[in-house]
C-alpha cells in the first residue's frame, strides 16, 4: 500500500468510532492496568508495520484490551467467535472492527475477509486457543487456522503472551515476541504435517514468552 492510500486509510470516516473509543479509553485503562510491556529482543521492539497476524494466549474476557494496550499504535481487527458476535453487542463489536468467525465451520467468505485485511496492511489479532483457558495457567493447544491465514496473506505472525492480571494488586505484564515469517521457513504449499509442526512451534514460542514474563 502506497503512502497516499495509507494516509486516506488513516483518516477514513469509517474509523472515527473505533478511534474515539481507543483515545477516550486510553487514560483510564493505562491508569487501571498500569501495563508493563516486555520485549523478547530488539527486533520485537520495532513497531509493526503493514499487515500482520497477532496471536495471544487467552486468559480472560479482557484480553483484547490487554493486547490493544500492548500494541497501542495500531488498529486491531479482532477475530471473535460467532456465538459471542451474534449478541446484543453486535453493533459495538462491528464498529470496533471485530471479525466474526464460526469456529466449527470456517467458510470461504470469512477467510477472504481476513485475507483482504491482512493483504491491505491491517493488523488482525486472534486467540488461537479458540476459547478462554481453564484458569490453571496452562494454555489450550492452538488451532492451526492461524498458519493458513499467515501463509495465504504472506504476512508475519507476532506472538504475544499476556500474564493473568488482578487490577490494583499488580501491574499488567505483556510480552511481545519477535515477528515470525512462516513463508520464509516453509516455501510453497505446506503439508498437513508441516502445518501441525508450525502450530506446535508457535505454541512453544508462547511458552518461551511466558518464561520471559516470569523472569523479569
Amino acid at each position: 500500500m502506497n503512502d497516499q492510500a495509507n494516509k486516506a486509510k488513516l483518516f477514513s470516516p469509517r474509523y472515527f468510532f473505533v478511534d474515539f473509543v481507543r483515545v477516550t479509553g486510553a487514560i483510564p485503562t493505562l491508569l487501571w492496568y498500569r501495563p508493563k510491556i516486555i520485549y523478547e529482543n530488539k527486533t520485537a521492539k520495532k513497531k509493526i508495520k503493514g499487515g500482520a497476524l497477532v496471536i495471544s494466549n487467552h486468559n480472560c474476557f479482557f484480553d483484547p484490551v490487554y493486547v490493544m494496550l500492548a500494541i497501542w499504535y495500531r488498529r486491531h481487527h479482532f477475530i471473535i467467535n460467532k456465538e459471542f458476535y451474534e449478541t446484543k453487542a453486535k453493533w459495538f463489536l462491528n464498529h470496533v472492527l471485530c471479525i466474526s468467525i464460526d469456529t466449527k465451520n470456517i467458510g470461504f467468505q470469512t477467510m477472504k475477509v481476513i485475507n483482504d485485511h491482512l493483504t491491505s496492511g491491517d493488523l488482525v489479532s486472534m486467540f488461537p486457543e479458540g476459547h478462554i483457558n481453564d484458569g490453571s495457567g496452562e494454555m489450550r493447544q492452538f488451532k492451526s487456522g492461524m498458519v493458513l491465514m499467515s501463509m495465504r496473506a504472506k504476512v508475519p505472525i507476532v506472538p504475544i503472551y499476556v500474564c493473568e492480571h488482578k487490577p490494583r494488586s499488580s501491574r499488567l505484564r505483556v510480552v511481545i515476541g519477535e515477528p515470525i515469517d512462516i513463508n520464509q521457513m516453509y516455501a510453497g504449499r505446506p503439508s498437513m504435517a508441516e502445518i501441525e509442526e508450525i502450530t506446535n512451534r508457535l505454541f512453544e514460542k508462547e511458552n518461551e514468552l511466558k518464561a520471559i514474563a516470569f523472569r523479569r
